[in-house]
């Protein structure tokens, strides 16, 4: 949707694998524009990836170009940023997208102090140990190929340093950059650095946890921008409730209740009397009559037999204070799982008349029995 886009470059450290290509080549087809993945040698930080493939990122002449985490889940207001950096600032400024977060959660992420009329950001601070600001960084950047000398100044000061320290690896360290601390802090203040500050939607994904919450704020999305997107109550159709998706080539009984916030993936199978509330079915799941889904990340195959009770515990940011973020919570806490929700590997098989609750099961596990609080290996 943004005009003049002509290229996505997806970046990481990850082998590329038969899955990854497929995914790419469909997503070509479907947006008509080159995709490609450039894999980094090591894990070269924020800034060192886009450092390290600056000559793939400039070939096609860009004028300016878009960096997104991946871990990030938001309305992406990109022309809304393009249309800002022209109104502020010079050709060779940069934006970050930034929002509101209350002032505990912000600690946690990286804040910014901007002036008031121009939105010049003055100061850049990644993780305070004290508060600095509620306006906190999205992760979501627009750059001109200027940004390649200021991370370049940072790599050859990161070469100089290793020399003093004569470190034996000391090449692959200097192309460890990072945007945020290395290269944001020093451009606080000199004039270059903007903040474009959004209302709309943004959440980080962090844990698995956090993948139905953005598909809850990407199902709300829908109701507002694309209604056609979203199943409705039909006669002779399942109940629906509050916001779902259900892919065309889905079974879904007509006696099933599913909502609200519930994404049916493509060819999923749902029983008579099934209840899913908060959840997310993958591709090819089986779900038999009158089972009892909530709070739960469904992988792809899997099937669920009749009278199963498979549940989690919603981990939601505080639903009473508007800037509230979700927070990041580790796998476990005093030595015991934290209750969060509940995921279901790829091909697993859950027995009928069961309960699985807080559970993460791998993938092409067959219970025999019911779990709660375990990770299933």
């Amino acid at each position: 949707q943004v005009p003049g886009m002509k290229e996505i470059l997806l970046m990481g450290f990850y082998q590329p694998h038969e899955a990854l290509s497929r995914f790419l080549v469909s997503a070509q087809q479907e947006f008509k524009i080159p995709i490609r993945y450039l894999q980094e040698y090591a894990a070269l930080g924020t800034g060192g990836g886009i450092y390290h493939f600056r000559d793939q990122i400039l070939s096609g002449g860009a004028e300016a170009f878009f960096v997104l985490n991946a871990d990030v889940c938001s309305e992406f207001p990109l022309q809304e940023m393009l249309e800002f950096r022209q109104r502020h600032g010079d050709a060779h400024s940069f934006v970050i997208l930034g929002t509101t977060a209350n002032r505990t959660q912000a600690l946690n992420y990286g804040c910014i102090v901007a002036n008031a009329d121009t939105q010049e950001v003055q100061h850049y601070v990644e993780k305070p140990s004290t508060f600095v600001s509620e306006i906190i960084n999205c992760g979501i950047y627009l750059f001109t190929p200027a940004i390649f000398q200021h991370i370049g100044e940072v790599f050859q000061r990161n070469q100089q340093e290793l020399v003093l320290e004569e470190s034996s690896n000391g090449w692959q360290r200097a192309e460890v950059i990072r945007l945020e601390q290395d290269v944001f802090t020093a451009l606080a203040g000199s004039g270059k650095l903007y903040v474009y500050k959004t209302d709309g939607f943004w959440s980080q994904i962090k844990s698995a946890g956090s993948a139905i919450y953005a598909s809850r704020l990407y199902l709300n999305q829908y109701s507002k921008n694309h209604p056609e997107r979203l199943a409705q109550n039909k006669p002779g159709g399942p109940v629906i409730r509050g916001n779902v998706y259900i892919h065309p080539t889905a079974s879904i009984d007509s006696t099933a209740v599913l909502g609200p916030n519930v994404s049916i993936g493509e060819g999923v199978t749902v029983g008579a009397g099934v209840r899913v509330r908060e959840s997310i079915v993958l591709h090819g799941a089986s779900l038999h009559d009158h089972t009892c889904v909530l709070n739960t990340i469904v992988g792809w195959d899997s099937t669920i037999g009749r009278w199963a009770r498979v549940e989690g515990t919603p981990s939601d940011p505080n639903p009473n204070d508007p800037y509230a973020k979700i927070d990041s919570e580790t796998l476990f806490r005093d030595g015991r799982l934290t209750p969060s929700i509940t995921i279901l590997g790829c091909s697993v098989t859950i027995p009928a008349e069961v309960v699985i609750l807080n559970s993460i099961v791998l993938p092409h596990k067959e219970l025999s029995r019911s779990y709660k609080n375990q990770i299933i290996l």
